[in-house]
């Protein structure tokens, strides 16, 4: 998009750097923030080696790599968005943090630069609330993992202006990717069909009913699942799934969302799935 030159994307995680590797792609400068240099080089070398790995598929050349990785740079300062075009918030799934971005994104960027916020579940009108620019602020909920995934899902806020809608979609595209809109509510579409689906394979297991290898292969034959629900879960990260599974429950207070117990316990001893090594399944970790 013409307007939009360098993208800043706060937070080098998981989805963070899978966010720049497809803005890097798409021939974007990107400015990558975060707290901690080890979370910047661990970030740099996981869009590297999935470039190298997309490189081996064909879909795409090692120059176009080399190219990609050129236009990334990294910082420890937030105010060094100051610069960023269009900014994307990718941090901890957790209100508090969120909030305290925000305010400081909105001190520092631009008044009529677009903050966009990569959250799953947690109001962007509540987001907006604590900025001086409501009408610029939007969700825009990347799937996991980003460069293979193709849905972008686009929450409007109560204040987001048509403007700050149609600019987020055209970015969207301009990435590879389909943004579908919807209305912010609890979850807004993705986890508020998703999770209680997992919240209700997690019961499945609590109450003995089968194991999870079982309710996975349940739902990968008979339900055409290309992943089964445990397994995700595992993948998206099981504090993320409780955590957005209260959201769902304060935000709709339907006893239906009430967080299964045995996920609560699963998060309280530590087994938060592929990023601990431990989950419904068991997983290598890879240093880095």
């Amino acid at each position: 998009m013409e307007q939009i030159h360098i993208i800043g994307i706060v937070g080098a995680g998981t989805m963070g750097n899978g966010i720049a590797h497809v803005a890097a792609r798409s021939g974007f400068r990107v400015l990558l923030c975060d707290l901690e240099q080890i979370a910047l080089n661990r970030a740099l070398a996981t869009i590297s080696r999935n470039m190298d790995r997309e490189a081996a598929h064909g879909k795409c050349s090692t120059g176009d790599n080399t190219g990609a990785l050129a236009r990334i740079s990294t910082t420890l300062r937030l105010d060094d968005l100051a610069q960023a075009d269009f900014v994307i918030e990718a941090v901890i799934e957790h209100v508090d943090a969120k909030l305290k971005i925000f305010k400081g994104l909105d001190n520092i960027v631009r008044p009529e630069i677009i903050l966009a916020s990569n959250t799953s579940s947690i109001s962007i009108t509540k987001i907006a609330s604590v900025t001086h620019r409501p009408g610029n602020i939007i969700g825009m909920h990347f799937m996991n993992p980003v460069p293979m995934m193709s849905l972008v899902e686009i929450i409007r806020g109560l204040a987001t202006s048509d403007q700050t809608q149609s600019t987020t979609a055209r970015l969207s595209e301009s990435l590879g990717k389909t943004p579908v809109t919807v209305n912010d509510s609890p979850g807004f579409v993705s986890n508020r069909v998703l999770m209680p689906m997992i919240n209700e394979a997690i019961y499945c297991v609590m109450e003995g009913v089968s194991s999870a290898e079982s309710v996975d292969t349940v739902m990968k034959l008979g339900m055409n699942h290309p992943i089964g629900p445990l397994a995700l879960a595992d993948m998206i990260g099981l504090d993320v799934c409780l955590y957005t599974m209260e959201v769902l429950h304060t935000g709709l207070g339907d006893p239906k969302h009430r967080p299964c117990p045995l996920l609560r316990r699963m998060v309280d001893a530590g087994y938060l799935g592929r990023k601990s090594g431990q989950g419904f399944f068991k997983y290598e970790l890879k240093s880095v």
